[in-house]
């Protein structure tokens, strides 16, 4: 097939400093992606080296000589037909500029960007709802709208209120991830308003954390119970404890409900790892005062033997540290047979770990499979060992996205979806992309 661009596109990585703020504060300089070359499945081909028959294009990003992006940081995306999109956009860490894109794309022809909402407050999370009607989480609610009516705006409605409004902290965790669970209720990450729940000094808070165990229930999953189609109760239960931020959220066809755990931010390059973790009502999953598997954290001594215990829910599998995981889903497209049933997570972290989609074999619940000696990727270094179990050795999907100057940055994926078509759809927030992996022909 024949493209249409008339002219090379390139990807600007570098943009205002308000967008290249990331969560914990840190400004990152970004390479420039070079101009993509040839095609992927009828898609600019984007220099990122994948497994073998895959290949990325680009679907939408900033053009070539122009710092100027439409999305300021792309974070969530899901496919309304076959050639429309909806794409959540923080716009600032910092001001209300968020927006829904509807992005309307197709091979051969340049992407269309038209915004649905705007002055949203960091929306993140996105979902089409059983109703039909797209459900968007922002930081201190979650709202739902009609994507096809002729003014979206005039449809929205507030389907959960009075979430925390934990923004203006040293460690961001504002975003309001949620998913529907079997039951029809609406579980909502609450995340965590500190990294490790200490004072200025880094001791501990008291003989327990405050943070986790009392007031608004941070670092939690809240639960609204489903009263009626479309209606959920104002009040909420804390479903589970001790989850320092999940963002990552997922609910498997067998009921099974996933949390990719972003864990503490030690200065340590190798620890602590981040978790997978099967939520179950009312259990405690060890936030701020264990890591890995039941090792109690510096500040938290005097939860050692309780770290050890039968009331701290450990980890189902450990994964590499720092590697910062924003989503996960289930691969249940026909354009690769060899993902079926493969839970996929996207890896946001910059450190060497981060930047990449993974894949991992899993079993009838949806739950990774241990393996032993499993190892991680780390970019310009052989893979790492474990050293620790249970653990699982990942198939990354993407094993060439690490920083090549001149070529391209380190890749900073968030949002996963599966196309009708198969395809898998990402987005990499600090480059402002979208980005769609196809089968390489």
């Amino acid at each position: 097939m024949k493209l249409k661009y008339l002219r090379p596109i390139a990807l600007a990585a570098t943009f205002t400093s308000m967008s290249m703020a990331s969560p914990n504060g840190m400004t990152l300089e970004r390479e420039r992606y070079a101009a993509p070359s040839g095609s992927c499945d009828g898609y600019p081909r984007l220099d990122i080296g994948t497994i073998k028959g895959m290949c990325a294009g680009l679907v939408s990003g900033p053009t070539l000589g122009s710092n100027h992006r439409k999305m300021a940081l792309p974070r969530s995306l899901v496919q309304l037909d076959d050639r429309t999109w909806l794409v959540t956009d923080l716009g600032s860490w910092d001001l209300p500029r968020g927006v829904v894109w509807k992005l309307e794309s197709q091979r051969g022809e340049e992407a269309i960007l038209t915004p649905l909402i705007r002055d949203l407050n960091l929306p993140h999370a996105l979902s089409i709802g059983p109703d039909g009607l797209a459900y968007v989480g922002e930081m201190s609610r979650i709202i739902r709208f009609d994507p096809r009516a002729p003014n979206p705006v005039d449809t929205i409605e507030v389907v959960v209120a009075g979430l925390p409004d934990n923004k203006l902290h040293d460690n961001r965790h504002p975003l309001s991830k949620f998913v529907f669970a079997p039951d029809g209720s609406l579980l909502v990450n609450i995340g965590a308003p500190s990294d490790q729940c200490v004072n200025s000094r880094g001791q501990a808070l008291g003989k327990v954390c405050p943070e986790s165990e009392e007031g608004e229930q941070a670092a939690s999953i809240r639960r609204y119970a489903l009263i009626s189609p479309g209606q959920w109760a104002p009040e909420y239960t804390v479903h589970v404890r001790g989850l320092r931020n999940s963002v990552a959220l997922a609910v498997h066809a067998s009921g099974t409900i996933l949390q990719a755990e972003n864990s503490y931010d030690f200065a340590t390059r190798w620890s602590p790892f981040e978790e997978l973790n099967v939520i179950r009502v009312g259990h405690h999953y060890g936030w701020p005062y264990c890591a890995d598997m039941g090792a109690a954290t510096p500040a938290w001594k005097s939860k050692a033997s309780w770290c050890k215990s039968n009331e701290h829910e450990r980890p189902a599998i450990l994964l590499p540290p720092h590697t910062a995981p924003l989503d996960m889903l289930w691969y249940d497209g026909a354009m690769f047979p060899s993902l079926q049933g493969r839970l996929l997570m996207s890896w946001h972290g910059y450190r060497s770990v981060g930047g990449r989609i993974a894949s991992y074999a899993a079993d009838e619940n949806g739950v990774p499979v241990s393996d032993k000696d499993a190892s991680f990727p780390v970019y310009g270094a052989k893979a790492r060992p474990f050293g620790a179990s249970p653990a699982a050795t990942p198939v990354v999907l993407t094993p060439g996205w690490g920083l090549v100057p001149g070529k391209r940055p380190q890749g900073s994926p968030v949002g996963l979806a599966i196309a009708k078509d198969g395809a898998i759809w990402t987005t990499d927030d600090r480059a402002g992309l979208v980005i769609r992996l196809a089968r390489d022909q």
